[in-house]
């Protein structure tokens, strides 16, 4: 547990001027005496007990965050005391990204009887998230006034935590207003890898990816992790699932330095049927219980390399994908490096965001294209945003449900459907991003994402609960 005291180290005098100003400006220079009328008998006695906490001799005012370390899908109890009650404060978190972004989030709270405030029972009035929110200060955070547009959070080096500041103010105030009302702060690290994960670099085969395993000597099982095609390699998620228990392997299949093919759809089955070959054979990893986890066109690639007779993962965790593709448009991504050409081919709705939701209509798939669903054969979780406002999850979800259910095989199937939450459902706590340039080079694309920031944090919460749940029973039991 992290104790941190307030910054206010100077005393100042009870009646005196060099009492801060604040609330009680108006008591400045003036000596407080007792009065025989009522109102004014109130006013001093709330006065002096408003005051008492600055003295030398009461205590400071405290914030307790807890832990100070920890992985960021871990809860964190954030707690404040030593205070008068029912007093106006407002609780402040900031941090910086990778590159120097500033995002904030913020929330206004009265303390209770015993002057103090607990994030986890009291509920915020105003700034950026209303109601009893517990991790509101996380979930909620955004590019501060100022900042670039079209930001999106997210961790390259996952070998090194986000630091957040967080800081008790005095009244309800902003956190520009934090220089002259900071009454204490508080850092708390937040990690993707726990002590003990090994990160190990693969470059086997043709395949480009990274390895978490879990501390220990293993065996372990193991997840692919497949992303989307925003391209690179993004290892977050692995990272986290590693910090969890399972052995990840997040992998790239474009817009990397070190590819050396040019996938197609036909190539893209032997890079993943690869890249599985990787987990089974290493000594660490149990080979019979690999699943595949995914998010938008990985979908795709997953539920094409499962429905392959030869491949037989244990189970799928699909996020917002789909199950055929466009030709016309895959092509164009498919390359080392995409083109200005390229990306003026990219679909764009009527506001000019890039947005892909009538290409992955069924109905507009390439002939051939279709994932013969049939021939699935392991549990799948289809996690599902109801304002995916990128890729048309909804219709594509149904027709994986349909085609099991035409097979026999609906007991295979299994939906987490989330009202108001957008495409980009991930790990925990991660701010909510609706609208965010996809790419910046050579031009920028603004993409609409969709999700409301409330209904899409609580989606993130549970349905990561929920996988990590799915992948134990299918991969431990």
């Amino acid at each position: 547990m992290l104790l941190v005291s307030s910054r206010m180290s100077i005393p100042f005098m009870m009646f005196g001027t060099q009492m801060r100003a604040g609330p009680y400006r108006h008591l400045i220079g003036k000596q407080l005496t007792p009065h025989v009328d009522l109102h004014r008998k109130t006013c001093w006695l709330h006065s002096t007990v408003a005051m008492r906490w600055r003295t030398s001799t009461s205590p400071a005012p405290v914030l307790t965050v807890t832990p100070a370390r920890g992985l960021v899908d871990e809860p964190i109890s954030i707690k404040a005391g030593f205070m008068p009650p029912q007093y106006p404060v407002t609780l402040c978190a900031q941090m910086r990204s990778e590159k120097g972004d500033l995002w904030e989030a913020f929330g206004h709270y009265k303390t209770s009887a015993d002057g103090t405030v607990n994030l986890a029972r009291d509920h915020s009035v105003g700034g950026s998230y209303l109601g009893c929110e517990p991790m509101g200060l996380f979930w909620a955070l955004q590019p501060a006034p100022g900042e670039r547009d079209g930001l999106r959070l997210r961790k390259k080096n996952v070998e090194t935590p986000f630091i957040v500041d967080i800081s008790l103010l005095e009244g309800h105030v902003t956190p520009r207003e934090r220089e002259n009302s900071e009454l204490a702060v508080a850092t708390t690290e937040r990690w993707y890898m726990a002590p003990g994960v090994q990160r190990i670099d693969i470059r086997q085969n043709g395949v480009v990816g990274t390895l978490f395993l879990p501390p220990g000597p293993g065996r372990f099982p193991a997840v692919l992790d497949v992303w989307g095609m925003g391209g690179g390699l993004v290892e977050y998620r692995s990272s986290l699932a590693a910090s969890r228990g399972f052995a990840s392997f997040s992998i790239a299949y474009m817009e990397h330095k070190d590819l050396t093919v040019q996938l197609d759809i036909d190539s893209s089955d032997a890079y993943m049927k690869k890249a599985i070959d990787i987990l089974r054979d290493h000594p660490q990893i149990c080979g019979d219980r690999i699943g595949v986890i995914s998010l938008c066109y990985g979908v795709y690639l997953t539920l094409r390399t499962a429905t392959l007779a030869d491949v037989n993962p244990s189970c799928l965790v699909c996020i917002n994908g789909p199950a055929g593709t466009n030709m016309e448009i895959v092509q164009t991504f498919c390359k080392p490096q995409s083109s200005e050409s390229d990306q003026k081919c990219w679909p764009r709705n009527t506001a000019g965001y890039i947005c892909f939701k009538d290409t992955t209509l069924p109905q507009n798939y390439s002939p051939g294209t279709l994932v013969k669903i049939e021939n699935l054969s392991c549990p799948l979780l289809y996690v599902l945003g109801e304002d995916d406002q990128n890729l048309s999850s909804t219709e594509n979800s149904k027709l994986i449900e349909d085609g099991l259910k035409t097979a026999g095989k609906s007991y295979l199937y299994t939906r987490l459907s989330y009202p108001g939450a957008g495409h980009l459902i991930e790990p925990p706590y991660a701010p909510h991003t609706r609208m965010s340039y996809w790419r910046v080079k050579p031009e920028k694309l603004p993409t609409l994402w969709g999700g409301n920031i409330v209904s899409h944090a609580a989606a993130q919460e549970e349905s990561w609960r929920e996988i990590l749940k799915f992948l134990d029973k299918n991969l431990r039991a």
